[in-house]
């Protein structure tokens, strides 16, 4: 290489992920492509995974993903036949307990809202498709013909080749040290041990190396490795497995099986997996495998025995035990890095490394050359992460978490078991005291509902114990909800996200992102959200003003470092505004019922009425003492306050506050019960009822969108309205219990699908299942009958109004 090199492009990293991002860079015209790699193309974990594909995911993005990847290796077996090695034999996913076949009946339902034609089927015709399996506990099945299993040196390779002719330059044996930015943000260059790389633009795409660039540039790529082991065995005589043999996956006993030169290929993801700190991932780290770790290994042999009783005789070749980047929650690293300019990372696809490594090199390099990708993205946006995921005890142990859940079933009211409590409210020992039942959210430690009379505990893998019947807590969040609509009730919403926006420019950035019109008087409290070019919809928020240079920003609790990174990212170099993360700083508590007035007015002598407060403003109140910034809004649906305080003071409040609240029957709620009282209003929940995929008309807030000025996103909203919308939101009775009902499940007219549930629950008020669901514009009048695909059964539903209680709002504004 030359003293001085340059390129506009740099890809660090030679695996599936690196040279499928400069192959499609270089398919969408891109032409001064470096891609480095510290040593052979494709010797890192690509080299050393089992190479499975398959479509079936119940994420519409990823089974976009995968099945834009299954095209391409296609498409290149075409051109270049067997030594594409891509083999479409064909996947068998069964279930081997009962438990597992209503989760394979909830995720056939997922699948077939986003596109996928799949059934379930009898065990008699899984035994036809796999002969060797033991039929004893074989409950149903489910086939996918066009799946399959390549071989990881040989695509990787290939694809490095395609990227090469049309241009790229592939240097191999080059390692990166260290990434250098300028003052402004900007990467300028990339240092190798065989001299600096000027360049505009750097793509980290360098596996379990990922983090050590990412520090470099000051920034946590939160992502730790995890090892995985397989082994391969002989051929067995009189069980010799033909080429085009199927790829076995049985959840239940954790492991997948494929066909490897006549003998078997076995692997699994174990429950106690084991790991290495990120701290002894050096640049040298990883030129050979570990030696195998038998003792790990033997209960996923044992589960491949009973399953496929002829492993018996099996004589093992020899064991892969490599590990691979995985992130906190087992989902890929993609984008680009806020606060940085011309910085992107394409990591942590340890669980989806070649069934998405197609598709998702493709979106990268949209992302890369156009701006934006094609597809919502948001579950895998690098956005997603935090300073809590910077710690790397805590990143380990979720890092494994996250990989024991890969097969291990999951049940939807599960919550994170391992590294808690890590972030807890400074409300959590009142809560402790009246029975809290603690949900987790990004390490936050949340009430889920309480259990009054019972000692506190921090839920976890639970649902097994009751499975997929009624909820044990049904009867205590009706409870709750009936105190929130009849009486008070009393949250603690302290891991709320909040950011403050303050400065000369503060006005102008907001301005710019958002839909809705923040230039209102202080004191107003506006509904808004951030949108993209494409008008999609980036974060829902209500944003306060505090002054005519001062927003507060009140996001989601998982939502707020994402938030935060896109404030970032479109903040100009030299704009004069700061931005800063204030949630641990404040405290937050919601005060809502009929009640509530009467029992804030006990503590503070300021005028509570409608006239002197009005809903959506925000004021300044002296409560029991304390400076409070009381804002009158209500994600519930009823009269109440979001009031928030200094977190020193956080207890003294909510003990006057409860004290003042006990004549009039007031009950502690959790976020179960104002997950039902919000649908009952038809509140949307970002992530699920609203994407970056769907924009605000969509979405049914058409009112928040402004009709003057520019915004990001505006000019995309306009063509979208003059075109007429294809689809909108709507609310759905079901006919099912709601403990039937999980969300994603596929919705069908007269036989057809056409659509998939977003939020599911009940609505104790009305005494109804509720979910919402995008429909097309000719099913959205009021009383279409529906049917949805519950575990197997499509159950009555039907069209109604988006808000069942209290339509005209007069709750809110009493």
């Amino acid at each position: 290489m030359p003293d001085q090199d340059q390129a506009q492009y740099v890809i660090i990293g030679g695996g599936i992920m690196g040279c499928s991002v400069a192959y499609h860079m270089a398919l969408m015209g891109a032409r001064d492509v470096l891609l480095l790699e510290k040593g052979d193309i494709a010797s890192g974990s690509t080299a050393r995974a089992a190479g499975l594909v398959t479509q079936f995911h119940t994420s519409p993005t990823m089974m976009q993903i995968r099945m834009y990847s299954m095209h391409l290796y296609n498409q290149i077996k075409q051109e270049v036949g067997e030594s594409a090695g891509w083999n479409p034999v064909g996947s068998l996913r069964v279930a081997s307990s009962k438990e597992q076949l209503k989760e394979l009946q909830r995720k056939v339902s997922q699948a077939k809202a986003i596109g996928l034609e799949v059934q379930i089927i009898s065990p008699s015709q899984a035994l036809e498709i796999y002969p060797l399996m033991s039929r004893e506990e074989l409950y149903a099945g489910v086939y996918l013909p066009d799946d399959g299993h390549l071989d990881p040196y040989s695509m990787t390779m290939e694809l490095a080749r395609r990227a090469r002719e049309l241009g790229v330059r592939v240097r191999t044996g080059v390692l990166v040290t260290g990434l250098e930015k300028g003052p402004d943000g900007a990467i300028r260059r990339v240092l190798t041990e065989d001299g600096p790389v000027l360049t505009e633009n750097v793509i980290i795409a360098a596996g379990m190396w990922s983090p050590r660039l990412g520090a470099a540039l000051g920034v946590q790529l939160p992502m730790n490795p995890v090892n995985h082991q397989y082994l391969t065995t002989r051929p067995i005589p009189g069980a010799e497995l033909p080429r085009q043999t199927p790829v076995l996956r049985d959840p239940d006993r954790l492991v997948y099986i494929r066909e490897e030169v006549g003998g078997f290929l076995v692997g699994g993801f174990e429950t106690d997996p084991a790991a290495i700190p990120l701290q002894k991932v050096t640049w040298q780290f990883g030129a050979d495998n570990f030696p195998p770790d038998w003792a790990r290994f033997d209960p996923l042999m044992e589960g491949a025995m009973k399953r496929i009783p002829a492993l018996e005789k099996a004589q093992v070749i020899g064991m892969v035990n490599y590990p691979d980047a995985l992130t906190p929650d087992g989902n890929p690293c993609l984008g680009p890095l806020p606060g940085l300019r011309g910085v992107y990372v394409a990591a942590g696809m340890s669980l989806n490394g070649f069934g998405g490594g197609g598709g998702m090199g493709k979106l990268m390099a949209e992302w890369i050359l156009e701006g934006e990708p094609s597809m919502d993205v948001h579950e895998y946006n690098v956005r997603r992460f935090g300073p809590i995921h910077a710690d790397p005890d805590f990143l380990f142990i979720r890092a494994r978490e996250a990989y024991k859940y890969y097969y291990y079933l999951r049940f939807p009211h599960d919550e994170w078991e391992w590294g808690r409590p890590r972030r807890t409210s400074p409300l959590y020992q009142r809560t402790q005291e009246l029975g809290a039942v603690f949900g987790e959210k990004v390490g936050w430690e949340r009430v889920n509902y309480y259990q009054p009379g019972d000692p506190w505990r921090m839920a976890g893998a639970e649902q097994r114990e009751w499975g997929w019947g009624k909820p044990p807590f049904f009867e205590r969040v009706a409870e709750e909800h009936r105190a929130a609509r009849q009486r008070v009730a009393i949250a603690d919403l302290s891991s709320f996200g909040k950011i403050d926006v303050q400065g000369p420019q503060a006005l102008a950035l907001l301005q710019y992102l958002t839909d809705n019109d923040v230039d209102r008087p202080p004191g107003s409290v506006i509904y808004t959200q951030f949108l993209n070019a494409r008008g999609g919809i980036e974060s829902d928020l209500t944003i306060t003003r505090l002054a005519q240079d001062h927003f507060r920003i009140t996001s989601g609790s998982a939502f707020v470092y994402s938030d935060l990174g896109w404030l970032r990212m479109h903040r100009q170099p030299e704009a004069q505004v700061e931005i800063r993360d204030v949630s641990t700083q404040w405290a937050c508590i919601g005060l809502w019922g009929p009640q509530a007035r009467q029992v804030l007015q006990e503590v503070t002598p300021a005028d509570l009425s409608n006239e002197a407060f009005p809903y959506m403003t925000a004021q300044w109140l002296q409560v029991a003492d304390f400076k409070v910034l009381a804002l009158r809004v209500s994600y519930v649906g009823e009269l109440g306050w979001e009031l928030y305080v200094e977190a020193d003071h956080a207890v003294a409040l909510w003990d006057a506050l409860w004290e003042a609240g006990q004549a009039a029957g007031m009950e502690p709620i959790g976020y179960k019960a104002i997950d039902g009282l919000r649908l009952e209003k038809g509140y949307r929940y970002w992530s699920v009822d609203m994407t970056p995929a769907e924009n605000p008309y969509e979405a049914g807030l058409g009112f928040c969108v402004r009709t003057q000025g520019d915004f990001l996103g505006r000019q995309a909203l306009q063509e979208a309205r003059e075109k007429g919308l294809a689809q909108r939101l709507h609310t759905l009775t079901v006919d099912v219990e709601p403990w039937h009902l999980y969300g994603g499940e596929a919705v069908y007219h007269q036989g057809r699908v056409v659509s998939r549930l977003r939020s599911t629950g009940y609505g104790h008020s009305v005494g109804k299942t509720i979910a919402l669901t995008y429909l097309p514009r000719e099913l959205g009048a009021m009383g279409t009958e529906l049917r949805i695909e519950a575990f197997g059964e499509r159950v009555p539903a039907r069209v109604v109004q988006d808000c069942l209680y209290d339509p005209k709002g007069s709750n809110l504004r009493a």
